[in-house]
C-alpha cells in the first residue's frame, strides 16, 4: 500500500494523477472477486438478505478490490468446498469467461443453539482443485436478527481483506461537526456512515474534533457563554465520556487541538498574544510553551504521525493562508506551497509521506478543492473538480481512503473517496455536516 504514497513524487502533474489511479487499478485488475449470495436454512434463512448486501457493500467499499457483476455467475453456486467434486468443471467457470474471477467467496448460514452460524470460505481460482484453493475458511456467530447478519458479514469481510493484505476499516470510526440538533455539535459514525451518534450537547458551537493516537480521548474546541464570550479547548473520555480538565490561556480563541503520536501533549492555537499562534501543553493544559512568534496568523497544526517531530500547520505570514512545516519546538519553519490562491485543512497520511489540503488555487477565493502532496517532492495533485467546495480532508487509517466535505448546492455533507478522487460515496444526509477526522485506533 505504500506505493500510492511513493509514486506523487514522479513525473509531470498528469503523470502523478496517472500513476495515483494506476496504483488502485492495480489492484482492482489483480483480484477480481465473485460474491454469488449466500444462502440460508431454517431460521437463517430471513436474514441472508441483509448478510448478502453488507458482504458485498463492504468489499466494494474497499475500493481496491473489483467485484464481478452478478450477472456473469454461473447457475450452479457452490455452498460447501465439497460441492466442487470431479469432474465438475466448477472451479473453471468461475476463473473463465465471463466471470474471469481470480478469487471466489461463497458459504452457507444455519442456526446453531439459537444464533446465527455463517460458514464461510475464500477461494483462490488460480489453483488446481478444491484442496489448494482455499484460502479462507471460518465459522462466524452472531444473533439471530439483522444486527447478527451484518456482524457476520463485516468480521468475513474483515478477513477476507485482510488475506489480501489489505488494512480494514471495518469498526473504525469517524468523529465529525454535524448541525442537525439545533447546534454545532461532536458527532461519530462508523466507517461506512451508520450508527451516527451525537457526543456533545453544549447547545452554542463545539467544533474542530481531535482523536489521540489510542483513539482513548478526544479533543475539542467549544464556546463557552461567559463573560466575555470564548472558545476553550476540552479534552473528554472516548470510554466514559468523562471531561478532563484542560487550562487554556485566556483569550477570546482557543482552537485546533491536536495529540502528539504519543499521546503525551497537545498542539492548540490561541489568540491570547492578539495574533493566533501556536502552543504546546501537556494534557491538562499545563506546562505551555508557544512554539510560533509570527505577527501572522499560525493555526491547524498536524503533527506527522510517524515521526513525531514534523509539525504541518496553516499561516498567513505570507500575505495569504499557505501550508508550512516546521519542527515540534517550531524551528526550520518553511512554505510548502506557492502561488494563487490559499490553503486549508492539512492531513498527514499515516506513513508520515503525504498531505491532503484544500486549496482555492486556480478558482475563485472559498472555491476549495481537494489536493494531495508528496511533502518531500512538492508537487501537489488536484483530486476533487468540478463538484461543488471541498474542504476538510482527512486521511483514513488504511492510507487508501480520503473522508472529506462537499457542499453541492445547499448543504455541507461528507463523502468519502480512494486516495486517486475516485469512487466518491456520500455517507451523511441529514443537517450540515463539517470537519471529519478518522480515528487511527479501531474503537
Amino acid at each position: 500500500m505504500r506505493a500510492i504514497f511513493l509514486v506523487l513524487g514522479c513525473g509531470i502533474l498528469q503523470a502523478q494523477q496517472a500513476e495515483i489511479g494506476g496504483t488502485i487499478s492495480k489492484f482492482q485488475e489483480k483480484w477480481k472477486i465473485a460474491v454469488p449470495d449466500f444462502r440460508g436454512s431454517g431460521g437463517a434463512e430471513g436474514f441472508m438478505s441483509t448478510f448478502n448486501a453488507t458482504l458485498r457493500a463492504q468489499l466494494q467499499d474497499a475500493g481496491v478490490l473489483t467485484v464481478v457483476d452478478k450477472s456473469a455467475y454461473p447457475i450452479k453456486v457452490p455452498q460447501t468446498p465439497q460441492d466442487f467434486r470431479k469432474p465438475s468443471p466448477w472451479l473453471t467457470e468461475w476463473s473463465s469467461p465471463p466471470v474471469s474471477a481470480t478469487h471466489l467467496v461463497f458459504g452457507y448460514a444455519g442456526v446453531q443453539s439459537d444464533r446465527l452460524a455463517l460458514f464461510g470460505w475464500l477461494f483462490n481460482l488460480a489453483q488446481p482443485d478444491p484442496a489448494s484453493a482455499k484460502v479462507l475458511g471460518k465459522v462466524y456467530f452472531g444473533s439471530l436478527d439483522k444486527d447478527g447478519a451484518k456482524k457476520v458479514a463485516h468480521e468475513f469481510a474483515e478477513d477476507i481483506l485482510q488475506s489480501f493484505g489489505l488494512k480494514t476499516l471495518i469498526g473504525s470510526r469517524i468523529y465529525f461537526v454535524s448541525d442537525r440538533s439545533g447546534a454545532k455539535e461532536i458527532w461519530s459514525m462508523d466507517y461506512d456512515g451508520s450508527n451516527q451518534t451525537q457526543l456533545t450537547n453544549f447547545g452554542t458551537i463545539t467544533q474542530l474534533p481531535a482523536l489521540s493516537a489510542d483513539g482513548k480521548w478526544m479533543a475539542f474546541s467549544t464556546l463557552l457563554k461567559k463573560n466575555p464570550p470564548s472558545y476553550e479547548v476540552m479534552l473528554e473520555s472516548t470510554e466514559t465520556k468523562i471531561k478532563a480538565p484542560f487550562s487554556n490561556p485566556a483569550a477570546p480563541t482557543n482552537g485546533w487541538p491536536e495529540f502528539t503520536p504519543d499521546g503525551q501533549r497537545l498542539l492548540f492555537a490561541s489568540s491570547a498574544t492578539g495574533y493566533t499562534q501556536i502552543y504546546s501543553a501537556n494534557l491538562k493544559g499545563g506546562d505551555r510553551r508557544q512554539i510560533t512568534n509570527s505577527k501572522a496568523i499560525d493555526f491547524s497544526p498536524r503533527v506527522n504521525p510517524k515521526n513525531g517531530t514534523d509539525v504541518l500547520f496553516i499561516s498567513d505570514r505570507s500575505g495569504k493562508q499557505q501550508l508550512w512545516r516546521m519542527n515540534i519546538e517550531g524551528g526550520d519553519a518553511e512554505m510548502l506551497t506557492t502561488g494563487e490562491g490559499e490553503v486549508a485543512n492539512p492531513s498527514w497520511s499515516p506513513d508520515g509521506q503525504m498531505v491532503a489540503f484544500a486549496w482555492t488555487q486556480g478558482f475563485e477565493l472559498g472555491g476549495f478543492n481537494i489536493f494531495v502532496m508528496d511533502v518531500a517532492q512538492r508537487k501537489p495533485v488536484q483530486l476533487t473538480k468540478a463538484s461543488g467546495v471541498n474542504e476538510n480532508p482527512w486521511w483514513a487509517p488504511d492510507g487508501l481512503h480520503i473522508v472529506y466535505t462537499s457542499k453541492r448546492g445547499g448543504k455541507t455533507q461528507i463523502f468519502v473517496m480512494l486516495a486517486d478522487g475516485s469512487n466518491a460515496r456520500q455517507l451523511t444526509t441529514t443537517g450540515n455536516n463539517y470537519q471529519p477526522v478518522w480515528a487511527n485506533a479501531l474503537q
